[in-house]
């Protein structure tokens, strides 16, 4: 599925500064321009005429002297011929049957250039009034289409979120609420964080207990033979259990990341430090991982730690049942990612494989080529990465073509070049960003993410 939709000049564009130039009969911006969507788009006026408006209007007065020019010759020459002192505005709008043919070629003239004159006298009137802008009216551009394709993702945002400790003002209510719990504000009360209206910990111990953690291969799974809670001196690895691997019983310690915030280094040491004498694996599950949490960070000696990433479905709580049937904890590989230099002092990256836990093997294995169309989903590239936000600069889907029914709806002339694009497993040029840094988001079919961050 798909669709298409009116494109729109955005006002820091040359097109843009065009058309705006073509709405109000200045000449246009000559830049420098930016293509920032931050400055709006172009939009539809309505003029609020008024007296004042038209009175302080110097351009009328231009017009009428340059139209004065060519009307003032014809209604003399008007005059003498019919013998009459007519006015301008005397002047019939019909010409009389009797008079001689050049008298009705001079009435015609005449009145050709008086109606040009109003028109050019109105259209100033309206481009030098008050207006009103109409922002629910952008100004279409035409020949371009815009489209739209069903893939959307949901991502949990990667800044940074301050812990209670770091919020001497929230922590200060905190402990005004304790000691006296009737002198805070509405306002004041409103900031505390609300009970959770379900044991988020228990959902995800039920659903794991049931479903076990999935691979992106069908059959590649770990199935508990038992899971249960265990006394942590942190609190952040509460349960333990024990699974099969290669006819090998093998200890496994779980990690429960935060029900919204994404899961950081910090949390992996620490979990990673208090499982490493007592057990063979420790699986970390989050909702999302911050791209430092890489395959090269996670080296604690014998211990392997697995990221299971959460299926959103989770956050239903105790209205979801554990059945087992959902793909609910997901060991997503980590791509094989390359930074390639490129022409002109340019970069590019290239996706290179998979690497892909079998977890019940324990092995690793890598995937490339065709296979990959099996394993990634899509890829992005943000080759300005600041840290705070990732903005999609580079988009591309290696799996089957998700606008295959749109190109066809379209049923116009499509560049196969820039089609065959969005399928590639190596990135368009970029120049060295500014921020010295790029961030890679790896998708694959289930909705899974990781992310990684390079120095450039």
């Amino acid at each position: 599925m798909g669709a298409r939709y009116d494109y729109f000049y955005l006002r820091d564009t040359k097109e843009g500064a065009e058309a705006e130039g073509k709405l109000t009969g200045k000449p246009p911006a000559e830049g420098p321009f930016g293509n920032d969507i931050r400055h709006g788009f172009v939009t539809d006026r309505a003029a609020k005429v008024s007296l004042g408006a038209i009175v302080r209007n110097a351009e009328i007065d231009v017009i009428w002297d340059r139209f004065q020019s060519r009307l003032e010759p014809l209604r003399n020459k008007i005059n003498a011929a019919l013998g009459k002192a007519w006015e301008e505005w005397e002047i019939p709008r019909e010409s009389n049957a009797e008079w001689p043919e050049p008298v009705k070629a001079d009435h015609d003239a005449w009145w050709i250039e008086r109606r040009e004159r109003q028109k050019e006298i109105d259209a100033s009137i309206a481009r030098n009034a008050d207006i009103e802008w109409l922002y629910d009216r952008p100004v279409k551009a035409k020949g371009i289409v815009r489209v739209s394709g069903p893939f959307t993702v949901e991502s949990l945002s990667p800044h940074r979120v301050l812990p209670l400790g770091e919020d001497p003002y929230l922590a200060e209510i905190l402990e005004v609420e304790a000691e006296s719990p009737d002198i805070l504000s509405q306002a004041d009360k409103d900031m505390l964080p609300l009970e959770p209206s379900n044991d988020f910990a228990q959902v995800v111990y039920d659903n794991l207990l049931a479903s076990g953690v999935q691979n992106t291969k069908k059959g590649e799974a770990i199935h508990f033979e038992w899971l249960k809670p265990r006394v942590s001196r942190s609190g952040i690895v509460p349960f333990e259990g024990r699974y099969v691997e290669n006819g090998e019983l093998k200890r496994a310690a779980i990690c429960i990341g935060p029900e919204y915030d994404t899961v950081g280094y910090d949390l992996v040491k620490k979990a990673a430090r208090e499982a490493a004498d007592l057990y063979d694996t420790l699986i970390v599950c989050g909702f999302a991982f911050a791209p430092e949490v890489d395959e090269t960070r996670l080296n604690f000696g014998s211990l392997t730690v697995l990221k299971a990433r959460m299926n959103q479905d989770l956050r239903m709580g105790d209205k979801l049942k554990a059945t087992g049937a959902g793909n609910l904890f997901v060991i997503f590989g980590e791509p094989d990612l390359r930074v390639v230099k490129a022409e002109d002092d340019m970069f590019r990256i290239e996706v290179k494989g998979m690497d892909i836990f079998d977890p019940t093997t324990g092995e690793v294995r890598s995937s490339g080529g065709n296979d990959l169309k099996n394993d990634i989903a899509a890829w992005f590239i943000d080759d300005d990465y600041n840290e705070e936000s990732f903005f999609v600069r580079q988009a591309y889907f290696v799996g089957q073509d998700p606008y295959d029914s749109l190109r066809r709806a379209l049923k116009a002339e499509i560049d196969e070049t820039a089609w065959e694009e969005i399928s590639a497993t190596i990135s368009r040029p970029f120049p060295k960003p500014g921020s010295g840094r790029v961030c890679v988001k790896v998708i694959n079919h289930f909705g899974d993410e990781v992310q990684k961050v390079f120095d450039v």
